[in-house]
This record gives C-alpha cells, sequence and structure tokens, in this order.
C-alpha cells in the first residue's frame, strides 16, 4: 500500500482543515478511506442503545495538487485507515498560512499517516518543515463491507432549514428544558421546532421557507401540502451536529421520513467551497434516527509552485 498527497493552494488547505476540525468535534476516532479519486471520513458505531454513523466524502481533484495511491490489489484499489480525530485536526492547525502541506503514509516505528507542514519563516526567506506522526491502524479487507455509504430512503418531506446559526440559538435555548426536540415541516414551506414535557410545551415556527426538489420527491408527490411529518431527535445530537459546521454551507435541507416503525431525518447542507457528503445517523431504541448529508459541488484551481 502507498499513498501520497500534496495541497499547495491555500483556499484548499484552509477549506481541508475545517473539515477536518468539523470531524474531530464529530467523533473521537474515525475510518479514512484512501481511494484514486476521494476521501472519505467514515464513522460506524452501531449500538443497542443507539449509535452514530457518519460520511464525509472529498473529491480529491477539488484539494490535491498531487496525489498518488496504491490500494491493497489490483482489483481492490483502496486503503481503509483508522485514526483518531482530533491527532489529525491538531497537526493540521501548524498548516495555516503555511507553503505546502504533504500527507503520506509510512511505517517508521508504528503505521503512521505522517503530516508534513513547509512554513515560512517570518524573519527570511527561507523556510522550515514541521513533521506530524499520526498513529493509524490499518483495517483488513474482511471488515470493509461494513464501511460503505449508507443508502437513504425516499423522503416525505424536504424543506430549506432558517440560518444555521440561527437555529443553533433556539435549539441551545431549547435543550435547558428538555433533552429531546420534535422537527415538524410539511410541503407548504413551514417548519416546526417543539419540545414537550408534563409542564411546558414549547414551539419555534418558521415559514415561507423553501421545498426543494429532491430524487426522493415521488413519494412526497401524493402528500397533501399541509401535512406535517414529525421526527423526534435528541437535543444534544442535533446540537453537537450544528456546533461542528465549520464549512459555511450555502443551503440546509432537511427531508423527514415519517415511518411510523422507523421515524428519521436527513439534514442536506450544500457549500461551493468544495464536493463532499457527509452523512450521520442516531438511533435510539424504538423512537430516534437522525441522519446528515452533505453534498455540495464547487472546482478549484489549485496553485502550481
Amino acid at each position: 500500500m502507498k499513498f501520497r498527497a500534496k495541497i499547495v493552494d491555500l483556499a484548499c488547505l484552509n477549506h481541508f482543515t475545517r473539515v477536518s476540525n468539523m470531524i474531530a468535534k464529530l467523533a473521537k476516532t474515525c475510518t479514512l478511506r484512501i481511494s484514486p479519486e476521494k476521501l472519505n471520513f467514515i464513522l460506524c458505531d452501531k449500538l443497542a442503545s443507539g449509535g452514530v454513523s457518519m460520511w464525509c466524502e472529498l473529491e480529491q481533484e477539488n484539494f490535491f495538487s498531487e496525489f498518488q495511491m496504491e490500494g491493497v490489489s489490483e482489483e481492490n484499489n483502496e486503503i481503509y485507515l483508522e485514526l483518531t480525530s482530533e491527532n489529525l485536526s491538531r497537526a493540521l492547525k501548524t498548516a495555516q498560512n503555511s507553503r505546502a502541506l504533504k500527507i503520506k503514509l509510512t511505517n517508521k516505528h508504528f503505521p503512521s499517516l505522517t503530516v508534513s507542514v513547509e512554513l515560512l519563516s517570518s524573519s527570511s526567506s527561507s523556510s522550515r518543515i514541521v513533521v506530524h506522526d499520526i498513529p493509524i491502524k490499518v483495517i483488513p479487507r474482511r471488515l470493509w463491507k461494513d464501511l460503505q455509504e449508507p443508502s437513504v430512503p425516499d423522503a416525505d418531506v424536504s424543506i430549506c432549514l432558517p440560518a444555521l446559526k440561527m437555529m443553533k440559538s433556539v435549539v441551545e435555548k431549547m435543550r435547558n428544558i428538555s433533552n429531546h426536540l420534535v422537527i415538524e415541516a410539511n410541503l407548504k414551506g413551514e417548519l416546526n421546532l417543539k419540545i414537550e414535557t408534563e409542564l411546558v410545551c414549547v414551539t419555534t415556527h418558521f415559514k415561507d421557507l423553501e421545498n426543494p426538489l429532491l430524487s426522493s420527491d415521488s413519494v412526497s408527490q401524493n402528500r397533501h401540502p399541509e401535512d406535517m411529518a414529525k421526527v423526534h431527535i435528541d437535543i444534544r445530537k442535533l446540537l453537537q451536529f450544528l456546533a461542528g459546521q465549520q464549512v459555511t454551507p450555502t443551503k440546509a435541507v432537511c427531508s423527514e421520513f415519517a415511518s411510523p416503525l422507523l421515524p428519521s431525518c436527513v439534514i442536506c447542507i450544500q457549500s461551493y467551497m468544495c464536493k463532499y457528503t457527509q452523512f450521520w445517523e442516531l438511533e435510539l431504541p424504538g423512537t430516534v434516527r437522525l441522519e446528515r448529508f452533505l453534498k455540495p459541488e464547487v472546482s478549484r484551481d489549485a496553485e502550481e509552485e
């Protein structure tokens, strides 16, 4: 197995750092999947009492000026690595305003993802190299089947969310009253955030929101516009999602699946800084399932040295 990549464009480096910081806020450890076209950060934590799944996808051509890899074999040209998210985030923090960043797979005293940062000296035109060796665990081929991109069912309702900063402020106040939140939405552009306890019921209403046309709208076409789709989610996990966003999204779409057996919700975030997909799923016994998708589009022109 071999892997070597280089970033020289400052905007791409800063955005890659923000994505890494976001991953670190969402999971202590994650899986890094390396393929010829993409990098994926994956979290798959299936527990009987609820767990979190995450799928973050980055097109390598949007970030790297150089990218070389050889997988475990010609037929399975991929590499799966397990690493501590915070270690990668800390290593990339030293790369701010650097000349170049190199990432490669090494095996010095232990298997590592080596991050080399070329920094310019403030007193002269010379540069210095800062090297971080991040311990990794190579995931065997037999476990890859558990780390594939999850499928998403057809949605009952899809609606654009208000500004995430505003939504985060509202949800933070609701957290002081309850640990669970109800998200309601319909096809008339109405969204409700509601908490209900034995003593109080508090609802925040949003109106005149856009109902985007998605590939899953084949189900929602026969739905009455005023009918609300409703899901119950853990308010702490929703806040973790909102607080972890560091990529300045231009649009956020919430798709709800109001199945009586498995109510669920997908939040789709679009940003024009890069192209990636993130999936987050939370399941609590019999009540909650939260999923997230990020899938923006953009390209960038890499600066050559």
